[in-house]
C-alpha cells in the first residue's frame, strides 16, 4: 500500500494572514526611515541651520571696547604674576599667594567695571550681558574666598569655583569666546 501525503504546501507568506508582510520587511522598512531621517537631519545640520554663535551679541562696537578693556587688565594682572613653587616656600609664600590672588582679582573686578559701565546697544546684548556678568562676579566672589582660605588655613588648598552643571568659568568663557574677546575669558591660573 502507498501512502500519499495530502497536507498542502504552505505558500510563501503562509501564517502572516492575507495582507501582512513577514517581519524581515518591516523591519528594513523601519530601518530605512530611520536612515533616511538621519541623513535628512544632517544635511539640515550642516548646510542649512544657523552657524552662529549663540551668545554672540550684535553689538560689536561694545565686544571690541570690552577687549580692549580686558586686555588692559590682562598686561597688569601679568605683571603681578609669581611662579614660585608653594612646597619651597612655606607659610609666608602662601600668605604672598593671597595677596596676589585677591590683588589680581580686585583688577578682574575693575575691569569688569570698566566693560559693563556701557551697555550693549542690541536687545540681545541687553539681555545677556547682565547674565554674563553675574557669572563674573559669581567667579570673582570666589577667588576672593578662596583668598581667604589661604590665609586662614596656611595651606596650599586647591581652589573650587562655583557649577551649576559646568564650571562657571566655562560659561563665562564661552561668552568672551562667542564675541571675540579672548582677553575677557577668566585667567586659568589664579596668580595671574
Amino acid at each position: 500500500m502507498v501512502v500519499v501525503n495530502t497536507t498542502p504546501i504552505a505558500e510563501p507568506g503562509a501564517g502572516y494572514g492575507n495582507d501582512q508582510r513577514p517581519p524581515s520587511v518591516l523591519i528594513r522598512l523601519l530601518l530605512t526611515v530611520i536612515i533616511v531621517v538621519f541623513a535628512v537631519f544632517w544635511t539640515w545640520a550642516l548646510f542649512f541651520a544657523s552657524k552662529e554663535a549663540i551668545n554672540k551679541i550684535d553689538d560689536r562696537a561694545w565686544a571690541e571696547r570690552a577687549e580692549r578693556i580686558c586686555q588692559s587688565a590682562t598686561t597688569e594682572r601679568l605683571a603681578l604674576a609669581d611662579f614660585r613653587i608653594i612646597t619651597e616656600g612655606g607659610p609666608e609664600l602662601i600668605q604672598e599667594r593671597a595677596d596676589i590672588v585677591e590683588e589680581s582679582t580686585d583688577l578682574l573686578r575693575a575691569m569688569l567695571d570698566d566693560v559693563v559701565a556701557v551697555p550693549p546697544a542690541d536687545p540681545k546684548g541687553s539681555e545677556i550681558v547682565p547674565l554674563w556678568e553675574d557669572d563674573y562676579r559669581t567667579y570673582l566672589e570666589d577667588r576672593y574666598r578662596y583668598a581667604r582660605q589661604l590665609r586662614e588655613s596656611g595651606e596650599n588648598l586647591p581652589f573650587y569655583e562655583t557649577a551649576d552643571g559646568i564650571p562657571i568659568t566655562e560659561r563665562i568663557e564661552t561668552f568672551a569666546g562667542d564675541n571675540e574677546m579672548p582677553a575677557c575669558a577668566p585667567p586659568r591660573d589664579l596668580t595671574r
